[in-house]
C-alpha cells in the first residue's frame, strides 16, 4: 500500500497485489469448472497464455475483460481484484 503526507493526515492508495488477484482468478475459475483452455475460448483468446498471465501475477486483465470476468463469475470487479 502506497501512502502519502497530505495535510497532516496519512492518505494510503490501495495497490493490487498481483498474485493475489492471479490466485482468485484461478480459484473463480476452477469454482465455476472451467479449464484454462476453456476461459480462454470464452475470452476469444488465440492462446491460452494470456490466462495463465492473469494466474501467475505477470499481468492483469484489462478493464473490459475485467468486467467480462465479472460478469461470467457473478462478482463485482473489486472481488475479483485483490488489493494490498
Amino acid at each position: 500500500m502506497k501512502h502519502y503526507i497530505e495535510q497532516n493526515k496519512i492518505i494510503n492508495h490501495p495497490m493490487i497485489d498481483l498474485v493475489k488477484t492471479g490466485q482468485n482468478i484461478k480459484l473463480l475459475r476452477e469454482e465455476k469448472g472451467m479449464s484454462v483452455q476453456k476461459l480462454a475460448d470464452f475470452m476469444e483468446f488465440e492462446a491460452v497464455q494470456a490466462v495463465y498471465n492473469w494466474q501467475t501475477g505477470k499481468t492483469l486483465p484489462s478493464i473490459e475483460n475485467l468486467k467480462i470476468l465479472s460478469e461470467l463469475f457473478n462478482k463485482p470487479m473489486d472481488e475479483i481484484l485483490i488489493f494490498e
